[in-house]
């Protein structure tokens, strides 16, 4: 008697496949988008659909979040006397936040706006509300779309083109990636963040390590990590070259999804745990590629260049020139002069002129907290803004005290939106300045024309302020501490 034996496959496999209607001849997938995310920058998709005469397939599907442009200070509520909504001092970003509403309430879509106590960056307001969970196909029309992998879905961004074929059909054409495994073992060793996971694994690999490739991080320092920290590292996955980054959903992710606003409800929530249970990689399942790191051996990472490769542990110098490839070489020189530094000086000591914290990487509660029990009872020496990931965030925060440990240290305390990480509405960096940020892109220009970025951890930013300089957080004591 024959025994059929059924193949293994890994987390991408099962999501993948749940998903696909059919499969061209060309390798492409036409995949079922269960959660369609859209912001301001959405507003040439819906322009096609109105020229094309066509409505949003999937309205219930399909969520508007303002959090691209919006300010983060100044928000003054009109006098509209119908709506009563706020109002925003630059014509073009109102324009465009007002576009985006209207746009959500001509085909239906939940809008969560600037008046609404849910807003918030979409990668942080989508786990916070529920409706991301494990074992969905989200979309969304920005890169870091690829946050929401933590939880176990399949998450990634998309075009103008491709968000207008969701908004028209529910549905997307993709080519599956290859497979790539991240295992992590190892205790993190104090002061030590997810953000130093990915910072040294891109380093490590280089920003085109994971091209073309799925990530699945795994591994006893990944089922130790928080929800929080899970998001951050899937965040940045893309800054490696990867599509999405993936982890299997675990008690951990359940924990934090139970009760949430659009998570299943308690008599659909033993259905939709046994579905869940299933989102793993099977034993012996092979990936393309697969990559070992050891946690205990990390330290907190900054980054000296203008790539999120070019980063070195805080305790090391930056890489002198003659150790590199040829054309690594070349490109580290450039990103040098641009950032007004020398191979083989110390990354420890570089002064800063301001320090900002927020992003879809690293302004969540816990973020917001680590950055505080390192600023307690201290001033800092820079100035710097603090934008916390969205509303729900920013008054949890408050509740604790939190804001005050920072409005006392001398930095502002601001609303919730993408802010210094996208330099706008004046949350920038002047030309030559150099600002340590908790955000995940150091490339020139990005937090303002001629602007010099070091990405590091929330922790690592808060120690920052407090000298004045990049230093190693692992120095100064936490909570209760005084200068």
């Amino acid at each position: 008697m024959s025994v059929i034996v059924q193949p293994t496959k890994t987390l991408l496999d099962k999501l993948w496949s749940s998903h696909e209607i059919l499969l061209r001849e060309d390798g492409s997938s036409l995949l079922w988008v269960d959660r369609h995310l859209v912001h301001e920058g959405s507003h040439h998709a819906f322009a096609k659909l109105k020229a094309r005469g066509a409505t949003v397939a999937q309205p219930d599907l399909t969520f508007a979040v303002a959090d691209h442009y919006v300010p983060t200070r100044d928000r003054q509520r009109g006098r509209d006397p119908v709506r009563n909504h706020l109002h925003i001092a630059d014509a073009t970003i109102n324009r465009m936040i007002t576009t985006l509403q209207n746009n959500a309430h001509e085909h239906g879509i939940e809008m969560f706006g600037l008046d609404d106590p849910r807003q918030g960056i979409v990668h942080v307001i989508g786990p916070e509300l529920g409706l991301t969970l494990p074992g969905l196909l989200i979309t969304c029309g920005d890169s870091h779309t690829s946050t929401h992998g933590a939880f176990g879905a399949l998450a990634f961004g998309i075009g103008a083109t491709e968000v207008a074929h969701v908004l028209a059909t529910q549905t997307l054409w993709q080519k599956k990636p290859k497979s790539m495994r991240i295992q992590i073992d190892g205790q993190l060793p104090e002061d030590v963040t997810a953000k130093d996971i990915a910072l040294h694994w891109i380093a490590k690999l280089g920003t085109s390590g994971a091209l073309g490739h799925a990530i699945e991080y795994c591994g006893s320092t990944v089922d130790a990590l928080s929800m929080e920290a899970r998001m951050t590292l899937c965040n940045l996955s893309i800054e490696g070259g990867g599509r999405f980054g993936m982890i299997a959903p675990d008690a951990t992710t359940l924990a934090y999804v139970e009760g949430r606003q659009f998570a299943p409800t308690q008599t659909q929530w033993s259905a939709a745990n046994a579905q869940w249970q299933e989102l793993h990689t099977d034993e012996h399942a092979k990936f393309d590629k697969d990559v070992q790191l050891d946690a205990s051996s990390l330290a907190p990472v900054v980054t000296w260049g203008t790539s999120p490769e070019q980063a070195v542990p805080v305790d090391a110098f930056i890489p002198a020139l003659a150790d590199m490839k040829p054309e690594q070489a070349d490109a580290a020189r450039s990103a040098l002069e641009y950032m007004g530094l020398d191979a083989g000086q110390m990354i420890e000591g570089i002064s800063i002129d301001q320090i900002f914290i927020g992003s879809c990487t690293n302004a969540r509660i816990e973020d917001i907290r680590a950055a505080a029990a390192v600023l307690y009872g201290r001033k800092s020496k820079v100035p710097g803004l603090i934008s916390p990931g969205s509303t729900a965030i920013k008054a949890q925060a408050e509740r604790e005290g939190l804001d005050r440990i920072f409005i006392d240290a001398g930095l502002e305390w601001a609303s919730s939106g993408c802010s210094s990480c996208v330099g706008m509405n004046g949350d920038t960096v002047a030309s030559g300045k150099r600002c340590a940020s908790t955000t995940n892109r150091n490339f020139r220009g990005r937090q303002g024309r001629g602007s010099r970025t070091h990405l590091m951890s929330p922790a690592m930013v808060a120690a920052a302020a407090v000298a004045g300089k990049i230093v190693d957080v692992r120095r100064i004591s936490k909570i209760g501490a005084t200068t």
